[in-house]
């Protein structure tokens, strides 16, 4: 197969393939199996119909149609590893060229033009430095901690006052629109800051006292109205405010496996410290993603981006909203930009994904989508998304490499050791030894080239057959 590939732009191009007979040959002859296995002519068996008289009957156009659609994946497939391209959406299919297949020194021409993944420069990673915060747990912090376990064994007490901030109230509500009612709840208990039900509901609230009620003004969050203004009326049934029990020793038997207090708020010191020192790996992590995105030109496929920004719109429902499709298309074209950038990172550094990490990353992910690991994996499997999911690993994995090379600094201008959360080289070096890495390890979207369709490529075989 002859293949060459020809630049239209920094993030497509045009692919042209020449497929011999021998090479579609294969193809032809499953064409015409599986074609005599569906037609009935008399004198022969389903399976046993000579390709001559498939001809007859069928016509060498549709032979060539199914061969075609057959063959077309593996070719465009070859072509793509051939030129070492990296797709990021479907390929535009055209046939130029179909043989005839009467004469086997014929051959199948194509083109394909998809977008690609562009060219990106990465800078030297030992020139580049970020600042993270300082590791310094006040008195402030550790109360925090205190407090919050407190609150996990305080005690809910009915009060006779108007409501405050963080008060629970159990209330009820009815949302109206045009007059007529849409919604009502009764009996629920929310606490007020929150913010996690309507907008305007806090300070609607506040002020006040069981039995007494008020109306606001709110878009629902929910339902077949859902973004619409509505009237809402809610009732504060009751008031409760959450009586903390005292921070002492006996609190700290009852909450922790400490016997005295001293001994709990410095094990909380030390959470609150390892939880600032994590924060300064996650800090290093996006100090380093907006430097490298700020010293990187990188253009967009454009094709890729309105085909996600449509799949999203069409599945909200919202195809006509320009407003809400602005705000889709800047959020795609930036995942878009950082995946870019983070593949051509893992490429340069040669990343490497093992089992062992590909595992433990899908089941972190069952966990969010509350499903069990295995059946989680499973579907991952039949849907062939495993690709996707060892790039993700490798992007992850790509910012820890980098970040090696990096320096990184506190405020104070001190060096951050950060090798509990990125690893050493020394700990890859055991873990390759260990571990078999995962096959195309650092190949994003290889689902890119599967499930090639050529669209009316029968009609054109046959037209030139």
């Amino acid at each position: 197969m002859k293949s060459a590939v020809e630049t239209v732009d920094p993030t497509k191009v045009k692919l042209t393939v020449e497929v011999t007979y021998d090479e579609l040959k294969p193809s032809i002859d499953h064409a015409y199996q599986h074609i005599g296995s569906q037609v009935t002519v008399p004198g022969f068996r389903k399976g046993k119909v000579p390709p001559r008289i498939i001809d007859q009957r069928v016509g060498r156009g549709a032979v060539l149609e199914h061969a075609i659609n057959d063959g077309m994946q593996s070719f465009y497939s070859d072509a793509v590893r051939e030129n070492a391209l990296r797709p990021l959406g479907q390929p535009d299919i055209e046939i130029t060229q179909v043989p005839d297949l009467t004469d086997t020194t014929t051959s199948l021409h194509f083109t394909a033009e998809v977008e690609v993944r562009p060219e990106v420069e990465i800078p030297a990673l030992d020139t580049l430095s970020v600042t993270v915060d300082d590791v310094e747990v006040s008195d402030e912090d550790v109360q925090g901690r205190l407090d919050a376990l407190r609150e996990r064994f305080g005690t809910l007490v009915g009060v006779d006052r108007p409501a405050e901030e963080g008060d629970f109230v159990v209330l009820d509500l009815t949302a109206t629109v045009d007059g007529e009612q849409v919604d009502s709840v009764s009996g629920v208990s929310y606490q007020i800051g929150s913010g996690n039900m309507l907008e305007g509901l806090d300070e609607a609230l506040t002020g006040l006292s069981a039995g007494e009620t008020t109306t606001f003004t709110a878009p629902l969050a929910g339902g077949e109205h859902e973004g619409e203004q509505a009237d809402i009326s809610v009732t504060a049934t009751t008031v409760k405010q959450r009586d903390l029990p005292a921070a002492d020793d006996d609190f700290a038997q009852l909450a922790s496996e400490f016997d005295t207090l001293d001994e709990l708020t410095a094990d909380l010191r030390e959470q609150a410290a390892g939880s600032k020192t994590s924060n300064q790996a996650v800090q290093a992590r996006d100090g380093l993603l907006e430097k490298l995105l700020a010293a990187v030109e990188i253009p967009v496929p454009a094709g890729v981006v309105e085909a996600e920004v449509h799949r999203h719109l069409e599945s909200e429902g919202r195809l006509e909203d320009d407003e809400h499709r602005a705000e889709v298309t800047e959020q795609a074209q930036t995942a878009l930009r950082n995946q870019i950038l983070l593949d051509t990172l893992a490429e340069k550094l040669e990343v490497r994904v093992d089992q062992n990490e590909l595992l433990e990353y899908l089941v972190s992910a069952s966990r969010q989508y509350g499903m069990d690991p295995n059946t989680f994996i499973k579907t991952v499997d039949e849907q062939g998304q495993v690709p996707a999911m060892v790039a993700e690993v490798a992007r992850s994995k790509a910012l820890a490499l980098a970040l090696r090379q990096v320096a990184v600094t506190d405020g104070q201008g001190n060096a951050v050791d950060l090798s509990e959360f990125i690893g050493s080289d020394e700990d890859d070096a055991v873990q390759d030894a260990d571990a078999d890495d995962v096959e195309d390890e650092v190949v994003a979207d290889d689902d890119a080239a599967e499930d090639v369709v050529v669209e009316d490529a029968g009609t054109d075989a046959a037209a030139k057959a």
